[in-house]
């Protein structure tokens, strides 16, 4: 194994970057905040991206283990495998002391936070970085950014999608380069903080006849009736530049995040949320912008810019004050 490229040298390796990294998937029975987890893969790399080992193992989640024809788990594989309390100590140590790093990385760590939440432990985590995050900031020219986009631009194979150790696997071998373009251009990694959660359900709510609720990220609570925005609306999102309190922003389609914690984060910040578009929506957050939905067809006739999910959460961490 190669371990450092020639043109990045340990002498050049930038001194603020972590020590260490888990690169982490996780296979779920859904995206809501009550789903569980049915798998988890760990590869663990050292401070310049090199894989020291990696870790898979099956998750009992006690319940429906949801969309089979996406992971392949089916009631039965998972019959005999352990319980996440079981795994908690092995998986912590798998974590400890480095910074997660996942594909679209929000997703993975509510998950895994809410297992250690109802295990009633906390994961040994303190930052996460996302590889959709890094590949925009290093400009990377991808036509979307799948995994299999990533992947394919630094010439990894996947050979089982949606399989957490395989889609792990594919993600260190494509974060390592990754990792060394940053180094090499001092580019500065967009690591976040990982905060423990408490926002879960033991068990999940009983779901309308005919409402796969556990594969679907909107919820099927009744929606909460939230105060007026404070702010001023200061218009539209400029791309490059920070969302600005006041901002109103509105979503469309399925989100990773469940939506309600979406909308709560984005008006805790700050923001305007609305429930359509209209010249005055300052921005659309929608994983899918070719989708001909009411939203994205206002918005597009409009001008409204368009972001996905990831880009928003990243926004998200920098919003600008109001004027005045």
């Amino acid at each position: 194994m190669t371990m450092l490229d020639d043109r990045t040298t340990a002498a050049t390796w930038p001194a603020a970057y972590p020590q260490g990294y888990a690169v982490v998937d996780v296979e779920t029975t859904g995206l809501a905040r009550d789903d569980r987890i049915v798998s988890a893969a760990v590869y663990r790399l050292d401070a310049q991206g090199n894989v020291e080992d990696h870790w898979y193992t099956l998750v009992n989640p006690e319940r429906d283990p949801g969309p089979v024809w996406i992971h392949g788990l089916t009631s039965d594989l998972l019959e005999g495998a352990p319980l996440f309390p079981e795994i908690a100590a092995e998986f912590s140590a798998r974590l400890d002391g480095r910074v997660l790093v996942a594909h679209n990385a929000i997703f993975d760590w509510q998950m895994i936070a809410r297992e250690y939440a109802r295990a009633e432990r906390t994961a040994p985590v303190r930052q996460r970085l996302c590889t959709i995050a890094l590949s925009k900031e290093l400009s990377l020219p991808l036509p979307n950014h799948k995994l299999e986009s990533l992947a394919a631009h630094f010439g990894v194979v996947q050979q089982r999608a949606h399989n957490a150790l395989d889609d792990a696997r594919v993600l260190a071998e494509a974060f390592r380069p990754s990792l060394h373009t940053a180094a090499e251009r001092n580019v500065r990694l967009p690591l976040l903080e990982c905060r423990p959660l408490t926002e879960w359900a033991s068990t999940p709510a009983a779901p309308r006849i005919g409402y796969q609720a556990s594969y679907h990220s909107n919820s099927w609570r009744p929606s909460r009736k939230r105060p007026p925005c404070p702010h001023p609306n200061p218009g539209r999102y400029e791309t490059d530049k920070p969302l600005k309190q006041g901002m109103r922003v509105a979503f469309s389609g399925d989100t990773s995040i469940d939506r309600e914690l979406l909308e709560d984060r984005a008006f805790d910040a700050g923001l305007h949320v609305a429930g359509s578009v209209s010249r005055l929506t300052s921005l659309l957050v929608t994983n899918d912008p070719d989708a001909a939905t009411s939203k994205t067809v206002k918005a597009k006739s409009f001008g409204t810019p368009i972001v996905d999910e990831a880009a928003f959460t990243q926004l998200l961490r920098d919003v600008a004050p109001a004027d005045g």
